[in-house]
């Protein structure tokens, strides 16, 4: 039973992966630019600095990539005004660890000013107890960094915590931080590395759930 939660943010709890995907791929069209979508996907829930690298290693030194970014930027800007989406189970979750009493905390790459825009649209900034974003850590996924930043704000042992994470350096993150790892694919499948490095790999937030009061249950019970 864990004693606390930390969420990865994007393509956890909000479906911003595929709406990235397309601010990507129409950044690229308008600027008339030759990306192939395995680059874009490669450069797609990593902090800025990796992403600006997966291009460059693909387009070169020469590629404009901060006017680039910064059309990209506007699209997706433009898509999350409209079609921000919640990821299935994530009310739910919420209302579980409510019930529960346990602290949870966000562990991101994003800024805190997307966060809370994103938290904001889906009257969701009250459920957390902590947010962990990019400039409060030195070193981002795949470093432990943003998860034990996030296990020192909520005050618990990383061992004692659940991390939940869709991408591959996430999983990375939160297993080298010592924390138990669940897995919940979104644009990324787990690779035989990826499920060695998790406690589990589940379908969606419902089955998360699911375990919390199984375990939970146990806990009583025993």
């Amino acid at each position: 039973m864990p004693a606390a939660v930390i969420f990865d943010m994007d393509g956890l709890i909000f479906d911003t992966e595929t709406l990235y995907q397309q601010a990507f791929l129409a950044a690229a069209r308008r600027g008339g630019h030759d990306l192939p979508a395995t680059v874009i996907q490669g450069a797609i829930g990593v902090p800025w600095a990796q992403s600006r690298s997966v291009i460059l290693a693909h387009a070169g030194p020469d590629f404009p990539i901060d006017s680039y970014f910064a059309l990209m930027v506007s699209h997706f800007d433009l898509l999350a005004a409209t079609e921000l989406r919640l990821k299935p189970g994530v009310v739910e979750l919420l209302d579980l660890l409510d019930a529960l009493a346990m602290p949870r905390c966000i562990a991101t790459s994003s800024g805190h000013e997307t966060v809370r825009s994103h938290l904001l649209a889906h009257g969701l900034v009250d459920r957390f107890h902590a947010v962990v974003g990019h400039g409060d850590y030195a070193t981002g996924k795949p470093s432990p960094d943003p998860f034990l930043m996030a296990a020192h704000r909520l005050g618990v042992a990383p061992a004692a915590c659940l991390a939940l994470e869709d991408s591959h350096n996430g999983v990375r993150s939160a297993s080298a931080a010592g924390m138990m790892t669940l897995m919940v694919p979104d644009l990324l499948q787990p690779t035989p590395e990826i499920r060695s490095l998790c406690t589990g790999v589940v379908s969606d937030l419902h089955e998360v759930c699911a375990l919390i009061l199984a375990a939970s249950v146990a806990d009583v019970t025993e």
